[in-house]
């Protein structure tokens, strides 16, 4: 007669509790847009949620501690001039976030530890580069001001925020509308998914896909991946029956998965919230009321089945809390913010454990809000690990630290001295298009400043019969 041997994990008992009426955030009107991003960024300061607003784009941001029922006139920030699509706190300064939106920018925001009095409606610099919709960004994990952003008209591009300026263009890698985009622990690597089915694994600096896998979900509806630790990659996605599935797979032998387990029949994208420290993995769902997590080892099945955290009603978006945002002395190892129509949930995640010490199997040093390059380092082909920090006394947020843009002056960028060559084809093509298109900009203007100055003339004119009138 053989034993069932239950495996042995610290993780076995995590349990999802909901937090108390008077903590959650309510009277907020979530964004409706059909788009499958979480709505919702999460750091150890603020929550961040896409709403609902007429004439542009916004999102809310409340400080964790601006918990219960909002004000309506609670001021936003507003200056996208179309629905915001994606929002991510930067991972080195927890007090500026970034925004994609459907009127192609993306805007990136300081965001003043006080609350405001009106609305914020100045960006610290505005990114413009894409010709369609912007639907996803990430910032890099280790590089000072280093954001991604992704668009509709299928281009990846890389800013440096701290000046301004577009580093890197990805473009010809997708034939189709990108899904989602990861970056590796380290940021040398990054993982996208397509809807032209592939699965790519790129290396920015070198604008090459260094491997591809067609497929790796056989249904047509959207799929998601995220690195792993190791440098695994862990997919969601659906099966030609329509079921949800979830695989495992390494990049370098893409063929065959490490793991592939078939889940639920639902149309909900799976969204995965992955925490490299306990290398758990959370499955949420964009309109499931569950959420499933899982662990990834080294052992077979490699993807074990935890548990799920169940409620009645169903989620809109979903923030991830990072580490150093949680409280340890309470063996939190994960906090989930949970949109629903009107209000935002937090979802505490828990190992239950008798003793009041710190748990250091629970806690092992995480990626800190230091920077661990420069962008320019990064750039010139550098990597490093993240610069980890101890939560072993708890993490305090740090004071608001300044974003400056230092814009680079085109003109500091000498041309090489070299001999003029007057009757060159290529000189000729490349100068006379250039210098037309300054002539033409500068007729426009010219154009622009007379209808202007014609408009103040007659509103003058108006004014003094107005107050001629009234005299």
């Amino acid at each position: 007669m053989s034993r069932r041997v239950v495996r042995q994990s610290k993780f076995r008992h995590v349990f999802g509790q909901p937090v108390k009426a008077d903590q959650m955030y309510e009277d907020i009107r979530v964004s409706k847009v059909t788009w499958d991003s979480s709505f919702c960024a999460v750091n150890p300061k603020f929550v961040a949620i896409i709403v609902e607003s007429g004439g542009g784009g916004a999102f809310m941001v409340l400080p964790l501690a601006k918990t219960g029922r909002v004000d309506k006139n609670y001021p936003l920030v507003t200056g996208h001039t179309a629905p915001v699509l994606d929002i991510d706190w930067c991972p080195h300064n927890d007090n500026v976030i970034a925004s994609a939106s459907e009127d192609t920018t993306v805007m990136v925001w300081q965001i003043p530890d006080y609350v405001p009095m009106r609305n914020i409606t100045e960006p610290i610099v505005t990114l413009e580069g894409h010709s369609k919709r912007v639907g996803i960004i990430t910032w890099h994990p280790t590089a000072r001001n280093v954001l991604l952003s992704a668009g509709g008209d299928n281009l990846l591009i890389l800013w440096n925020v701290g000046t301004g300026e577009m580093l890197l263009t990805l473009g010809d890698m997708h034939s189709d509308l990108i899904y989602n985009v990861c970056w590796n622990r380290t940021g040398s690597l990054l993982v996208t998914t397509c809807k032209d089915k592939h699965v790519r694994v790129i290396d920015p600096r070198k604008q090459q896909v260094v491997a591809e896998r067609f497929a790796p979900h056989e249904g047509m509806r959207p799929m998601r991946a995220v690195f792993t630790r190791e440098g695994h990659i862990f997919t969601t996605g659906f099966t030609r029956m329509s079921q949800r599935e979830l695989g495992l797979w390494d990049p370098e032998n893409f063929e065959e998965p490490i793991a592939l387990q078939e889940m639920d029949t639902s149309n909900g994208v799976l969204l995965p919230f992955y925490d490299p420290d306990s290398s758990i993995v959370y499955l949420c769902g964009k309109g499931d009321s569950s959420i499933r997590y899982f662990e990834i080892t080294a052992e077979a099945p490699y993807v074990h089945y935890l548990s799920t955290y169940s409620s009645k009603e169903p989620q809109r978006g979903m923030g991830f809390m990072p580490k150093r945002g949680l409280d340890v002395s309470k063996c939190e190892i994960a906090r989930f913010f949970k949109l629903h129509e009107r209000k935002c949930e937090p979802i505490v995640m828990t190992v239950p454990r008798k003793s009041d010490l710190f748990q250091d199997d629970l806690y092992p040093d995480t990626p800190g809000p230091e920077p661990a390059l420069e962008a320019a380092e990064w750039l010139a082909g550098k990597d490093a690990e993240p610069i980890l920090v101890s939560l072993r006394d708890g993490y305090v947020p740090l004071k608001n630290r300044e974003l400056k843009v230092t814009r680079k002056n085109i003109l500091d960028n000498k041309p090489p001295m070299v001999p003029r060559r007057s009757h060159s084809t290529c000189d000729a093509n490349f100068s006379r298009p250039s210098l037309e298109d300054l002539l033409e900009e500068i007729r426009s203007l010219r154009q622009t400043v007379q209808a202007q100055e014609k408009r103040i003339s007659d509103l003058e004119n108006k004014l003094c019969k107005f107050t001629n009138g009234t005299a």
